[in-house]
């Protein structure tokens, strides 16, 4: 149970680091660039599937918070659907500065 414990801790610090890195260059640069940045998906269903993760990767950090991290299934969820947004976030980030490079 230790291991679920601070392997969720890890990932989800993990992720609101690398959130707040990739923050730094859209909040201190030029963001003339940013301007006319749009990104409008072909089909507005592919929205689901980051809805969904944001709002599970929500709601598992929330309980797992209030159960202090005591679950170890719920620990593991956490550490997967982190894992999953992390690499989602990097591909988003990815994509978002070739556009404005």
């Amino acid at each position: 149970m230790k291991t679920s414990q601070i392997a969720a801790k890890v990932v989800t610090r993990l992720f609101f680091f690398l959130l707040l890195i990739a923050l730094i260059p859209f909040i201190q640069g030029d963001t003339s660039k940013l301007q006319h940045l749009y990104l409008a998906p072909k089909q507005a269903w592919t929205l689901v599937f980051p809805i969904l993760l944001i709002l599970g990767f929500i709601a598992l950090l929330v309980i797992c918070s209030v159960k202090k991290f005591s679950k170890t299934d719920l620990n593991w969820l956490l550490v997967l659907n982190t894992v999953i947004l992390i690499i989602y976030a990097i591909t988003l980030y990815i994509h978002i500065y070739q556009l404005i490079k």
